[in-house]
């Protein structure tokens, strides 16, 4: 009789097995994992957000965040693609795998949006700098060439950051065409040293910028009756003093970005029908050229869509409500001075935009063109309010080439 041999059970360090992970293998894969995880879970709310602009709380970070650095995040998302294949790896095979495809996806999403970006801004004829979009991720570092009081209302000095080209881009000197900027901020906060970034590239391209400070609004103090007029008083100011700084005085535009727009629009517009007159001096000649980058076209539309503080923005201004101020409303509005005969005007918008709703600063321009008046409307891709705050970003560098091309072109002179 034959002994029949027992198996022997193969025990856990087996050759034929592999060995189970020890406590701090277990542990480290587990927080890979969980940093895979809130790398997914912020790119694919950014990068959701920026293509579906309706979804919570995405809606709102996605179009600023994708829109303005979508290179680093789909940079971002790669690493977190590489963390959840580590994760995948280790022994999270269902969990790795689905951070995988989101993070995959969302890195994926962004080079779209940085891809449609530059198509954008090689359309726009923009020298695109990719350096930039990396390092200039806000304002650039850089200081005015001299800064001067405009005008000193009620005895407020208002100051003025003046960005000079070292020569007029071909022109004879003391020829340099110039715009007068103001600043953003819902008419109650900023400065100008936020325009320093575009104030000191179209001086380096031949463009003198005098980027203003204004009368801001604040709770008892409205200003819908001051800062306009700020803007025709720094306009005339420029005007005056245009062979000091080099400046063609015949060729001063005038412009802003969000509230500094909608001010720039109305003053201009008002000044060319006679409405308006200045804190300070003399009345100036209307502007050569009027800009407007995500401009609010409508105070009473900013009041009644009470987007990221316009509706605030609008009482602190006006001192009321459109009911209780109509007529402020409506003579701060640069809807209210569409005619024929305006200057030519330049509208810049993202198509994210919230506050300054792209179809109405495209409903905008229409009406102005209706009027035959000759106005130029861009509107960026994945571009949120205040796209030119990420110096550096695709949509930036776009909007500066459009700007001075407006600036500089054949109809410019």
């Amino acid at each position: 009789m034959s002994l029949r041999q027992r198996p022997v059970p193969t025990s856990p360090t087996s050759p034929t097995s592999p060995p189970a992970p020890g406590p701090v293998r277990r542990v480290g894969r587990v927080v890979v994992a969980v940093v895979a995880s809130a790398v997914a879970f912020l790119v694919g709310a950014v990068v959701l957000g920026a293509y579906v602009p309706a979804v919570p709380k995405a809606g709102v970070i996605g179009p600023v965040l994708g829109g303005q650095y979508p290179f680093q995040v789909a940079v971002i998302a790669l690493v977190g693609s590489a963390l959840a294949g580590l994760a995948w790896r280790g022994g999270l095979v269902r969990w790795g795998r689905a951070l995988t495809v989101v993070t995959a996806l969302s890195a994926v999403g962004a080079l779209v949006i940085g891809g449609v970006q530059l198509a954008a801004a090689r359309q726009a004829g923009a020298d695109v700098s990719f350096g930039e979009v990396f390092s200039q991720l806000s304002y650039p570092d850089t200081e005015p060439d001299t800064t001067a009081t405009y005008a000193s209302p009620d005895g407020e000095p208002l100051k003025a950051d003046l960005y000079l080209p070292k020569r007029a881009s071909g022109r004879s000197p003391g020829m340099a065409p110039a715009i007068v900027l103001a600043h953003s901020g819902g008419f109650r906060t900023f400065d100008k040293s936020d325009l320093r970034g575009t104030g000191r590239w179209l001086a380096d391209h031949g463009v003198a910028v005098v980027a203003v400070d204004y009368r801001l609004a604040s709770p008892g103090r409205p200003t819908w009756d001051k800062a306009p007029q700020d803007l025709v008083s720094a306009l005339g100011w420029v005007q005056r003093n245009a062979a000091q700084y080099g400046i063609d005085a015949s060729r001063v535009s005038l412009g802003g970005t969000s509230a500094g727009g909608t001010l720039a629009l109305n003053a201009a517009y008002r000044l060319r029908a006679g409405t308006i007159s200045p804190s300070a001096g003399a009345a100036p000649a209307p502007p050569a050229l009027v800009v407007g980058f995500y401009p609010g076209t409508d105070v009473t539309r900013m009041w009644e869509d009470d987007v990221a503080g316009t509706r605030e923005a609008a009482e602190l201004f006006t001192g009321g409500t459109p009911r209780e101020h109509p007529d402020r409303y409506r003579e701060v509005s640069p809807t209210t001075g569409i005619r024929a005969g305006l200057p030519r005007t330049l509208l810049v918008v993202g198509d994210r935009d919230r506050s300054a709703r792209p179809e109405s600063v495209t409903g905008f321009g229409a009406a102005l063109r209706a009027e035959g008046v000759d106005t130029v409307v861009k509107t960026l891709p994945f571009a949120e309010h205040a796209f030119d705050d990420a110096y550096g970003s695709l949509t930036a560098q776009t909007s500066r080439q459009i700007l001075l091309d407006f600036l500089t072109g054949p109809r410019a002179a």
